[in-house]
């Protein structure tokens, strides 16, 4: 069941579908630096845990421009702040929405990157596990949304040497090169609209629809996966009472609050730091447990 060697997707659907939705949601309704920043970098972590070489790099060719562009948008929009730095075309570049935008672009990477990591533990097979009783279709939606990116970057891939095996893209002209990405975008879009079809149809006639029929799955939720799926709820509420309490309240306008640091505010950073570092965690461990094994031959 754990097809991609990532120790992190050998947990029961139920557990990895709750973990990554309440870290989602603590990510994504914080504006407090230190949980964001805790979300990326468990987030960052666990990526490059399970990334070639190859992916991180690439990762970070999208990720540093798009985190830059991000953070030095806002204070070119937003002129709220009490600490103006200069001055641009009359308007104020302030403190507060350079340090906004920052923590926006951090919210930002997290959110992407916890989202790539779910992708990379919840396969379709799960999916449908997890959803198929409930609303198949939705099932469905979500398998094929999962894999639809990939397999348009290889479907891109092979029509694009295709095209320049018959002879295109050697023109100079940056006219006659968009002509022949043009000409690789409208068979893209053809195949994957012929492939939603066929899928469509298949579906149906294997009677995926069909009321009163029973669905098959090899998940079994074992007592690692009831440990998991306690742990999660156990850091999610002290998380959750964390920010019920205000120890999470953080805001940048009109000036830049304090971080909390007292007792409860720091068991409440510990608890989301140890959320964001579980996959992070349990890739480790098996690490260990590997090299270990492997010196007992």
């Amino acid at each position: 069941m754990n097809k991609n060697g990532i120790a992190f997707s050998r947990f029961h659907p139920v557990s990895l579908f709750c973990y990554f939705l309440l870290l989602l949601l603590f990510t994504v309704f914080t504006q407090n630096p230190v949980l964001l920043t805790l979300a990326l970098l468990g987030a960052l972590l666990f990526n490059a845990a399970t990334n070639t070489a190859r992916q991180t790099l690439a990762d970070i060719k999208f990720y540093v421009p798009m985190f830059l562009l991000v953070a030095l948008v806002n204070p070119l929009f937003s002129h709220s702040g009490a600490t103006p730095l200069f001055f641009m075309n009359d308007n104020p570049v302030t403190l507060e929405a350079v340090l906004c935008g920052v923590n926006i672009a951090v919210q930002l990477c997290a959110v992407m990157l916890a989202c790539k990591a779910f992708s990379k533990v919840m396969e379709s097979d799960k999916l449908l596990a997890l959803f198929g009783k409930v609303s198949p279709k939705l099932a469905v939606v979500l398998s094929m949304a999962l894999r639809f990116i990939p397999l348009l970057k290889r479907k891109w891939g092979e029509i694009s040497e295709a095209q320049k095996a018959l002879g295109y893209f050697r023109e100079e002209s940056v006219f006659s090169r968009l002509a022949s990405y043009a000409r690789v975008f409208s068979a893209l879009v053809t195949w994957a609209l012929e492939n939603a079809v066929d899928t469509s149809a298949s579906m149906s006639a294997r009677g995926y629809e069909l009321a009163g029929k029973k669905h098959f799955s090899l998940f079994r939720f074992t007592r690692g996966d009831g440990i998991m799926l306690a742990l999660t709820v156990a850091l999610s509420a002290v998380t959750l009472a964390g920010f019920l309490l205000g120890k999470a309240d953080f805001a940048f306008y009109p000036r830049v609050s304090t971080v909390n640091t007292d007792i409860f505010s720091i068991i409440t950073y510990a608890a989301f730091g140890i959320l964001s570092l579980l996959p992070f965690i349990f890739e480790v461990k098996e690490v260990l447990k590997w090299k270990y094994l492997r010196s007992k031959i």
